[in-house]
């Protein structure tokens, strides 16, 4: 049967078991098109083609709870990736600020729910890398005092204490300073997120967390071969820590025809002589030019069904969630072309025989669950020992 069948069955699940999704980069999103002037990108109106978020895109999506990416670029660093950080929680706190009918400030498990019953978005945030506390553990705290509730170890480039999948192996997973900083988050409740870092990280990550771990948004590498996916064993590990992966929706991250696709663009790129993230009008030339000649491969809702039918076969129903990454990527899959597209991807799991007591897990009881059970692991730890004042040269020298 054709999952548009089903698309009614979708959106009344959503009704009462929305989405919670881990990761969506609004924030940079308005930081980058209007340096945070949200009167001149408000999101009660409608941003098609501006933007992949707005508030009614969220509401026809059935999405009822978002982590927004506090990310700031990795060149960005010491006390400028703090100072970044910091202006997108901001940005975050102007969007409660301005839409309190629409969005909820969100710091718990408890919050998520009262969310969901009040019929407002529950709104929590999430930094993405570990720049973003330039190496201090009371950094970390104060983002976890300003509401950030999960911190990615990494983005796109190696830390000092912790390796990232798209660069080259640094100090082997984690350094010593590294497991540290999984422990003060553990102690302090802030979900240690697993996206983008290698997996030698991931796994020294579990070795050391006695709190359940997230991916915030990331894919199965069995489905599709690429470093910011989590291979089988990863997974695997999952149901004995209690985490959630949360399977995102990037094209090259998630159909292996695209992710061969953006490695020969990238490599004719540098054969003209341009980085391949060069977007510059000379660069864009060559770059459509590749596109004109090479059409870009599509993804689909159906994509992402299979990475999260794999997923639920090696960790289990209760072990995965979802984390679009929209307003991150430049390209969404078909079907899921913004947030007001979950729907399709529920219809396409309900065709595949999906229970809705699975997809309740997958769209809210999983998120829920996790950060509950962060804030539980967080009271015993902190009954137990206090803040952490190690450093980075204590610990690695």
């Amino acid at each position: 049967m054709p999952a548009t069948d089903h698309l009614h069955s979708a959106r009344e699940l959503l009704t009462a078991y929305p989405v919670a999704d881990g990761h969506n980069d609004l924030p940079w999103a308005l930081r980058e098109k209007v340096r945070y002037d949200i009167d001149r990108l408000d999101i009660a109106a409608d941003q098609t083609g501006r933007l992949h978020t707005d508030l009614a895109r969220l509401r026809s999506g059935g999405v009822g709870a978002q982590f927004w990416s506090v990310y700031v670029r990795t060149d960005l660093t010491g006390d400028a990736a703090v100072s970044a950080t910091l202006e997108q929680i901001d940005c975050v706190q102007q969007l409660l600020d301005r839409h309190p009918a629409e969005l909820r400030r969100a710091l718990t498990a408890a919050d998520m729910e009262a969310a969901r019953a009040e019929g407002r978005i529950a709104s929590l945030m999430g930094a993405e890398g570990g720049h973003s506390i330039n190496n201090s553990l009371a950094t970390l705290r104060a983002l976890h005092t300003l509401g950030v509730r999960y911190m990615t170890l990494t983005h796109n480039d190696n830390i000092a204490w912790a390796d990232s999948a798209t660069d080259e192996p640094g100090v082997g997973g984690l350094s010593p300073f590294g497991h540290e900083v999984v422990r003060e988050m553990n102690r302090i409740g802030m979900l240690v997120d697993l996206s983008h870092v290698a997996a030698t990280t991931m796994r020294a990550a579990l070795d050391t967390s006695t709190a359940p771990v997230i991916f915030s948004h990331s894919s199965s590498r069995a489905v599709c071969d690429h470093p910011r996916n989590i291979p089988d064993d990863v997974l695997e590990r999952l149901p004995g820590n209690g985490g959630v992966a949360m399977a995102t929706f990037v094209p090259k991250f998630v159909l292996q025809a695209a992710v061969d696709w953006t490695a020969a663009a990238d490599d004719n790129m540098r054969a003209h002589g341009f980085h391949h993230l060069d977007t510059t009008p000379e660069a864009m030339k060559v770059h459509e030019a590749f596109e004109a000649a090479h059409p870009r491969p599509v993804a689909t809702a159906a994509t992402v069904a299979d990475h999260l039918d794999h997923m639920r076969e090696v960790a289990g129903v209760d072990h995965i969630g979802i984390g679009g990454d929209y307003d991150g990527t430049a390209f969404t899959p078909d079907g899921l072309d913004d947030v007001s597209g979950y729907p399709n991807l529920i219809a396409e799991l309900l065709s595949r025989g999906w229970s809705r007591a699975d997809l309740a897990k997958l769209t809210w009881r999983n998120a829920v669950r996790v950060l509950g059970a962060a804030e539980d692991a967080a009271r015993d730890l902190g009954a137990r020992r206090g803040p952490s004042v190690a450093t980075l040269d204590q610990l690695d020298g």
